[in-house]
């Protein structure tokens, strides 16, 4: 052997060993693609069992710049689709102050649990929890002055049934914001989510961010 060659002897692994260690870099990148290909074709809420994914700091979809394309207004009342364990929530319900109040919305129980906590160690007193599916929203028409949802949407598995749903519980003159991060296994492009919305009745205004992350702001047509 040359001076640069290795001897797989001298080291003690054998040449099935390192065709393992060559192998399982391979399958492990598979199994990723693999996981993020099932959750990208299988719409479903993130587990509470698994909240670290949105309890970390969301780059690109920021709380200030949700709140620069929202608007939120003292006394304003607003509906939050999917909290979450409040990431977004709490710093949108103090911008309405206490005239206002903000309902939050989730399949799970125990991410509105959560939020609520997290709300009244802050001395947050204006969240109203409500459990349910976001394709059939329990509100009466034209209830909310605004509704928001971030990374959220791709989510559920019938995106124009929600989107239908929030249009019809939102004032006319009133607004839709969606926060979309891409590299999230349910990643809604801005191209596809302007088509549902457009189908839904809401008119697209604005959008804050790149095409990495970004939020869309939607009026009511």
């Amino acid at each position: 052997m040359g001076d640069g060659a290795v001897n797989h002897r001298s080291t003690g692994i054998t040449g099935n060993e390192m065709n393992v260690r060559r192998v399982m870099p391979t399958a492990g990148g598979l199994a990723l693609a693999g996981a993020a290909l099932w959750w990208r074709t299988h719409p479903s809420a993130c587990p509470y069992s698994q909240r670290f994914w949105v309890e970390a700091p969301h780059p690109l979809i920021t709380r200030s710049r949700l709140l620069e394309v929202l608007e939120p207004v003292v006394g304003e009342r607003l509906l939050e689709v999917g909290p979450g364990t409040g990431y977004y929530t709490l710093a949108v319900a103090e911008r309405l102050g206490s005239d206002g109040d903000l309902t939050i919305f989730d399949l799970q129980r125990e991410m509105l649990d959560h939020t609520l906590r997290r709300a009244e160690e802050r001395g947050i007193s204006n969240l109203h929890p409500t459990q349910g599916d976001a394709r059939s929203l329990p509100f009466e028409q034209d209830r909310f002055d605004g509704a928001f949802l971030v990374t959220t949407l791709g989510e559920i598995p019938d995106q124009a049934a929600a989107l239908r749903e929030l249009s019809r519980v939102i004032r006319q003159g009133g607004r839709l914001v969606v926060g979309e991060l891409f590299g999230d296994p349910h990643w809604v492009r801005l191209g596809s989510l302007k088509l549902r919305a457009q189908r839904a009745g809401l008119r697209f205004e604005r959008r804050v961010g790149g095409p990495l992350g970004y939020f869309a702001r939607f009026g009511m047509s």
